[in-house]
């Protein structure tokens, strides 16, 4: 019986399986390269291959989705005799990956012309689909799956239409169960962008508030302020508000930190350590030490630690020298410490330079009460931050599980 795993209750009957070939008619497209498209203003958009891999969802939905126009008017205008459809499908030929064959399916054409462009497929099918069945349904692993054996290259992979045509599309055979699969994946869609627009003004007012929080060059006092601090900030070396750690440590019973745990720009670890098998050798941290990986700076693996560990490689373990820790661990976020770090020995390999960066002057309040405001502020900000990325995380899961359960 031929039935994926998870199914809207009201539908029983079996699912249909066709040879791609006989579901879908093969359309034209043009070989236009990105220089010949132009985000400005035109009459034709332009659907190319480089979009559909990396910027377009399952679902190009045209009346709200900045497709590039062609620039030439009469390439524009030949290109319109192979004008794209709704529920027309436009698949990537080539990438540099098994992501070859990914696709995205056209919806809410309205006025507007659009055609495919270089390296595309674009396919008709040949009776009517509910919206945005077909664009998950062909990008989920149910289908992704046959044309795996079917790739051809080695640094640029491709897929050719005579292959595509033998593969087989599965789908319900009542056209109200494909309308519901589609709007479900369509809302889950829209409930993960919103969560992924939130943490993105998230980063943004973090980014904003490291300007306006800490003085600008020339400046002894910073634009936003708490309330209650008013006494100017003053210039110290680096040197006099923290120092390297250097004890080494070879303890097994303590958590290894390397590069590949962290999640970078972000300061939250990706694993459980507890989970990992390492005897390495590295410097013994303590809570409220700062990790600051000293090669290539600007990845900018950082992490305010709040457990006994050991870090594992090119790390400065920074201690505060009577001064918030959790300011410090602002601090090494700020352009004017990551400009300083990236102030760096070497060009393969770079590395901060510590008599460098120890010796640069930063600004600093005086008051320890406001440095602890200011990491408290900080501290919060990536907390919530951090619950968003979860969020985003945990759906994109859901996501995943749903595309293998809901087709077959």
């Amino acid at each position: 019986m031929s039935v994926p795993k998870l199914r809207f209750p009201e539908f029983t009957d079996d699912w249909e399986q066709r040879k791609f070939g006989e579901v879908f008619d093969f359309l034209s497209n043009n070989t236009l390269s990105r220089a010949e498209l132009t985000a400005d203003t035109g009459k034709v958009k332009n659907v190319h291959y480089g979009d559909v891999l990396i910027n377009f969802g399952e679902v190009l939905n045209v009346s709200v989705t900045n497709l590039p126009f062609i620039a030439d008017p009469e390439k524009a205008e030949k290109a319109t005799s192979s004008s794209l459809m709704d529920g027309d499908i436009v698949i990537a030929d080539t990438a540099e990956d098994e992501t070859v064959g990914k696709c995205t399916e056209i919806a809410n054409l309205g006025d507007s012309v659009v055609v495919s462009g270089l390296h595309t497929m674009p396919c008709r099918p040949r009776q009517k689909y509910g919206c945005g069945y077909l664009g998950f349904y062909m990008n989920s692993n149910a289908y992704h799956d046959q044309l795996r054996p079917l790739m051809q290259g080695i640094k640029v992979t491709s897929i050719s239409r005579s292959s595509i045509a033998d593969t087989m599309i599965s789908f319900p055979p009542e056209l109200t169960e494909q309308q519901q699969i589609g709007a479900f994946f369509q809302a889950l869609d829209t409930t993960i962008t919103l969560h992924q627009r939130k943490l993105e003004g998230l980063r943004i007012l973090k980014k904003s508030m490291l300007q306006k929080m800490f003085p600008s060059e020339g400046y002894n006092v910073p634009e936003v302020r708490f309330p209650g601090f008013t006494a100017a900030w003053e210039q110290r070396k680096f040197s006099d508000i923290a120092y390297r750690v250097s004890t080494s440590c070879a303890e097994e019973e303590l958590p290894r930190v390397e590069y590949e745990d962290i999640n970078a720009g972000q300061g939250t670890l990706n694993k459980d350590l507890s989970e990992k098998e390492s005897v390495k050798s590295g410097i013994l941290f303590q809570p409220g030490d700062v990790l600051f990986g000293k090669l290539r700076p600007y990845l900018k693996n950082w992490l305010l630690s709040d457990f006994n560990g050991v870090a594992v490689g090119d790390w400065w373990v920074l201690r505060s020298i009577d001064m918030s820790s959790k300011f410090l661990y602002t601090l090494i976020q700020t352009d004017s410490y990551i400009n300083a770090a990236n102030l760096s020995a070497g060009s393969k390999m770079p590395r901060s330079d510590w008599n460098l960066v120890s010796n640069t002057e930063f600004a600093i309040p005086q008051d320890i009460a406001e440095q602890e405001q200011i990491g408290g502020f900080f501290s919060t900000l990536d907390d919530t931050i951090t619950l968003h990325q979860r969020k985003c995380d945990d759906l994109q899961k859901l996501k995943k599980a749903l595309l293998q359960q809901m087709f077959c």
